[in-house]
């Protein structure tokens, strides 16, 4: 397996992670007992995920004429 596989692997781990993260601090922000960190959370989660699809996007744009073996 190539770096270029694992980065891409790592990223899209980080991307799932993120958003998991980000819905169950929207989720804990609706409950009866939400506190404001758990929106900043969540919007924070949402910021990352753009992020790194973003980051994903340009990754693979640069690196299209290497292997991923």
């Amino acid at each position: 397996m190539s770096l270029k596989a694992i980065h891409v692997v790592f990223i899209m781990a980080s991307t799932l992670l993120a958003c998991g993260f980000g819905g169950w601090s929207f989720r804990n922000y609706f409950s009866p007992d939400g506190t404001k960190l758990d929106i900043v959370f969540g919007v924070s989660s949402v910021v990352a995920v753009g992020a790194l699809l973003v980051y994903g996007r340009y990754f693979l744009k640069k690196l299209k004429n290497i292997s991923y073996l």
